[in-house]
Order: structure tokens, then sequence, then C-alpha cells
């Protein structure tokens, strides 16, 4: 077995293949509870979105029912993620 298919059977084995993938995404899903503005704050505030980029995620969640608010890795997402949490957005972090 060569290096990186010992790292490969290493990772899969501890359950952390999910974790260690920098094309994971932050999607926010759509409820009947938060305003526009409210989202857009959090967007700004948590993602570090312009005001246009959260505007332009907030209308699309509204009408298509969720959207990709941000890329990259697991870890660089899931402080993200948790935040959007606290503040009673549903969100997941997606492969």
């Amino acid at each position: 077995m060569d290096k990186n298919q010992y790292k490969e059977s290493e990772k899969e084995e501890q359950g952390l293949d999910l974790l260690d993938d920098n094309g994971s995404k932050l999607v926010l899903y759509n409820d009947d509870y938060h305003t526009f503005d409210y989202v857009i704050k959090a967007l700004v505030d948590i993602c570090r979105h312009t005001y246009e980029q959260a505007e332009q995620c907030t209308i699309m969640i509204h009408y298509t029912g969720k959207c990709i608010v941000k890329s990259g890795g697991y870890e660089e997402l899931l402080p993200m993620h948790t935040a959007l949490l606290n503040k009673q957005l549903t969100s997941e972090i997606i492969q």
C-alpha cells in the first residue's frame, strides 16, 4: 500500500473522509419566521457577504427554498453553520 492509499484508508476508518474536502457548501433554507432584513444581516455578519450578495441570496432562498451561501472547506464552514443555527436559521453543510 502506497502512502496515499494508506492516508485514504486511515481517513475512512476514522470516518473523516467527509470532513477533508474543500468542496463543501453551506446551504441556507427558507422559513416562514425570519424577515429579509434579519437574514441579510446574518449573512453579512456571519458569512462576510456584501449587502448586495446577502440580499440576492435572501431573494433566492425566498423563491427557491434554499441557497448555497458559502463554499469552502468543512472546517471553514462549520463555525458559520453553527452561528446561523444559533440565530435560529436552518442551514446544513453538504458535500
